[in-house]
């Protein structure tokens, strides 16, 4: 069996990081984490969290999910992604996002490939 050739790989980690655009377009913490490894994190600050300065808003996925539940659908929600390496079974990913409930996001994502399949171990914004 050949091995998966790059365009491959970068369609894998696309489809990937759809489940988390879906699960922000539907505000459903369910439909965002089946991009995430069980044990993925993510941090960042944002202002309309309610933190700023040197508060972070962050830690285990699950906290993103339900935030994600809280904070409602983004139905508008605009995406690209603005660039994309693969190392090996290893991949970071930067995401450009308009109009998640009103604001706009640079996520970048550290994605590391499991069992075949590609899975985001942390996210920072």
């Amino acid at each position: 069996m050949s091995n998966p050739t790059y365009v491959k790989e970068v369609d894998a980690i696309t489809l990937t990081l759809q489940h988390h655009i879906d699960g922000a377009r539907s505000g459903h913490g369910a439909d965002l984490k089946p991009a995430f490894r069980d044990l993925a994190t993510f941090y960042g600050y944002a202002t309309f969290y309610g933190y700023v300065g040197k508060d972070l808003f962050g830690g285990p996925i699950q906290d993103l999910c339900e935030w994600n539940d809280q904070n409602g659908p983004a139905t508008d929600i605009k995406t690209r992604i603005a660039a994309l390496t693969i190392v090996g079974t290893c991949a970071n990913v930067r995401l450009e996002t308009d109009k998640w409930t009103g604001h706009r996001f640079t996520d970048f994502f550290t994605l590391v490939k499991f069992d075949g399949h590609w899975k985001i171990v942390s996210k920072v914004f």
